[in-house]
């Protein structure tokens, strides 16, 4: 067990600073990967456009992202949420009923609440983050924005996240819209994709590359 001080020191040591992740670009660090983008093409982005064309009309842009990124939150940091939205056991009334409620508690827009109930009703609740990457990634577009994917093991503070734009901006050319996912299954580290271009320094995979070495040598 780690202390509260030597913790949040072991944190900081596994964040990598803005300039390291223009170092790794630079150093060939930042590889090229699959690009994820094909994945969300379907469901999840016909719903994720016609939210995003809706709230364009209706000049709320603003709001529902805010709204998605609460959510996005809330998902982060509920176990039973993501069970919740994953399992095929509730039925579509049940569901509308129980999005309905959270929306109301969690005061969300018309717009986003309205979302919800009817992708509730139309049993897509599973396809949620996928439709949340998808707006984001709609939305970084018509900004003429670069959108990178932030997997970290902790939650960043907002002077973090702002430093990842700075260095991601320096890399990119462009401004850059984040969109993080906290998995504490990378133990420590980011792993930061951009297009298909990824840059990983979990602790995860410095780990399996470690074991990976102590096996050639033994």
């Amino acid at each position: 067990m780690i202390s509260g001080g030597n913790q949040n020191e072991f944190k900081s040591m596994w964040l990598p600073c803005p300039g390291s992740l223009i170092l790794g670009l630079k150093s060939g660090n930042f590889v090229p990967v699959a690009d994820t983008s094909q994945h969300i093409s379907g469901v999840a982005e016909r719903y994720a456009s016609s939210l995003f064309e809706l709230a364009l009309e209706e000049g709320a842009v603003p709001a529902v992202t805010a709204d998605l990124d609460r959510f996005q939150a809330m998902l982060d940091d509920s176990g039973d949420l993501k069970r919740f939205i994953s399992s095929p056991v509730f039925s579509a009334e049940e569901q509308v009923g129980a999005v309905q409620a959270l929306a109301a508690k969690a005061g969300f827009g018309a717009y986003f609440t309205n979302f919800l109930k009817v992708v509730a009703k139309n049993r897509r609740l599973f396809a949620l983050p996928g439709m949340i990457k998808a707006f984001r990634i709609i939305a970084a577009q018509h900004r003429g924005e670069v959108s990178a994917e932030i997997t970290s093991a902790h939650a960043l503070t907002k002077a973090q996240e702002n430093e990842l734009k700075e260095a991601l901006k320096g890399v990119t050319g462009k401004d850059v819209t984040i969109a993080v996912t906290v998995d504490p299954s990378i133990l420590g580290g980011l792993i930061v994709k951009v297009g298909s271009r990824q840059i990983d320094t979990s602790l995860r995979t410095k780990l399996s590359t470690l074991k990976l070495a102590l096996k050639e040598v033994g």
